[in-house]
């Protein structure tokens, strides 16, 4: 965003807050509700567009987000794309061997997870202390 465009975007939000206090005096609001509801509404549209954004970022849907998963996904192809044929295949076969190897890395893992450990045993008294006057 440009700063002409933050520029704009104030002078406009603050035209709104007027614009909005003329609506409230012509409804029949006094000059003290009117500005109330007008900043209320103001400040309510704030935090929605604040909302907004906090989603887009938890999501991770933002511009720049969005730019950089474009950047890899361009540079991934583009390097796919100068490997020769063995390179690609040689990629392929290592691709597969590491998907193997995570399967079998994983399964045992699973069924050790679901087998609790023995508690460690605990002793009923504590060790005896040596005597130092030897």
């Amino acid at each position: 965003m440009r700063r002409i465009d933050a520029i704009g975007i104030g002078l406009g939000l603050l035209l709104g807050g007027g614009v909005l206090y003329l609506v409230f005096q012509q409804l029949g609001y006094d000059s003290i509700n009117a500005g109330l509801w007008s900043q209320g509404l103001l400040v309510v549209g704030l935090l929605g567009w604040v909302g907004t954004y906090l989603f887009r970022v938890a999501t991770q849907t933002m511009t720049y987000s969005q730019q950089w998963r474009n950047y890899e996904q361009a540079a991934l192809q583009r390097h796919l794309e100068s490997l020769s044929p063995e390179e690609l295949s040689k990629l392929q076969a290592e691709v597969d061997r590491e998907k193997a190897q995570a399967k079998i890395e994983t399964a045992p893992a699973a069924a050790s997870d679901s087998t609790p450990d023995p508690a460690p045993s605990i002793p009923d008294s504590a060790p005896p202390v040596p005597d130092s006057k030897a």
